[in-house]
């Protein structure tokens, strides 16, 4: 292994470590498992704020674990780095002998390393292989997607992973280049893409090979498939009281993420009955309202903390969760305030069944807000 190449500064560190805290925190041997380590500074942050802690760390990237390896050697008695994919989480835990965790966090989308790393093929503004592998022992190459792919299948990954709406001129713009010579570069892939997007749009937006580059990283490493495979398996292996802590980087991760976590924070009984049935009401809760976002500092400081949204979660206790004020008790003082004097005619009354909570939408009050 060489030198560490590449910055890596840790996004919403401090938020992080405070929504852990109480999982983690407590006294007996906790298990934290960080599904995307990188160069383990949220790893590092966690096991020297929590000495009970043990730390499973998931990575696809071998340069990544090397560097993490050495970063966490103080801490050898109690990690274990995985060569592995976070939607393996359930394969790895078995492996290594734990049926449930405390907490767990996502830090998703491309790390510093492979950001910076010119030959990894990332980049858009800097020239190399059209790699784009996370993990650089399996799989396809961006290369091999843009060289290959027909249009109607490269335009779809570029519409729906980039959400770039010049999609299907830039697939046509690739397969004229590939019909006179194979396409090997990133900076020819920018260049191309670049040509094909109308002058007033490249104005606007950032580097006009952004959304294409992004759209060829995720489908090289299946970054969405395994997400929405990983997201409700480490909800099921969070143990009540702990928690889940989910660093989005653009819509598609966070609305997958925002989906995952509404499925558990709703109650899944009738909507008319007055009390919650058992095994029907929510099995985790929100820890704050909607996205939150990086502060204007943190953003100066660390610009790659411009786009993130973080999520969180909590296993709720299905016993203390039935004695508390449930969805379907609010239903029903809310129909029958209805029906008393002076409250106005049943017209003018909102709808009870858009109470928060009541699985409409998941940007609920929680901590921190």
């Amino acid at each position: 292994m060489g030198e560490l190449r590449g910055t890596h500064v840790p996004v919403l560190l401090e938020r992080c470590l405070e929504l852990l805290a109480p999982a983690l925190g407590r006294n007996a041997r906790t298990v934290y498992v960080d599904a995307t380590l990188g160069l383990a500074g949220h790893a590092e942050a966690v096991l020297q704020a929590h000495p009970n802690t043990v730390l499973i760390g998931l990575d696809r990237d071998t340069e990544a674990l090397a560097h993490a390896r050495v970063r966490l050697a103080r801490f050898a008695d109690r990690i274990h780095l995985e060569h592995a994919v976070y939607d393996e989480l359930p394969e790895v835990l078995d492996r290594l002998g734990y049926p449930a965790i405390d907490g767990i966090l996502f830090d998703l989308g491309v790390s510093s390393l492979q950001l910076d790393a010119p030959d990894r093929g990332f980049a858009y503004a800097q020239d190399a292989p059209l790699d784009m592998r996370m993990d650089q022992t399996r799989g396809v190459t961006a290369e091999e997607v843009v060289n290959t792919y027909g249009h109607p299948e490269l335009a779809r990954v570029l519409r729906v992973y980039g959400e770039e709406k010049f999609a299907g001129r830039i697939a046509s713009a690739i397969i004229r280049e590939r019909e006179r010579a194979r396409i090997t570069s990133s900076a020819r892939l920018a260049e191309l893409v670049r040509e094909s997007i109308p002058a007033p749009a490249r104005r606007t937006g950032g580097h006009p090979a952004k959304r294409t580059f992004q759209a060829l990283r995720i489908e090289v490493n299946r970054e969405l498939a395994a997400l929405e495979t990983a997201l409700p398996a480490a909800l099921d292996k969070l143990t009540v009281g702990g928690r889940m802590v989910v660093l989005s980087y653009h819509s598609l991760e966070d609305r997958l993420t925002k989906q995952a976590l509404a499925d558990r924070v709703r109650s899944k009984g009738p909507i008319d009955l007055p009390v919650e049935l058992p095994g029907s009401g929510p099995t985790f809760r929100l820890l704050s309202r909607g996205a939150e976002l990086a502060g204007e500092a943190e953003v100066a400081a660390n610009p790659r903390a411009a786009s993130v949204r973080l999520r969180a979660a909590e296993r709720l206790d299905p016993e203390a969760a039935r004695q508390g004020r449930t969805d379907r008790e609010r239903y029903r003082r809310r129909v029958k305030a209805m029906h008393q004097p002076g409250t106005g005619s049943p017209g003018s009354a909102r709808d009870p069944r858009s109470a928060p909570g009541d699985g409409s939408g998941t940007d609920e009050e929680g901590e921190g807000t």
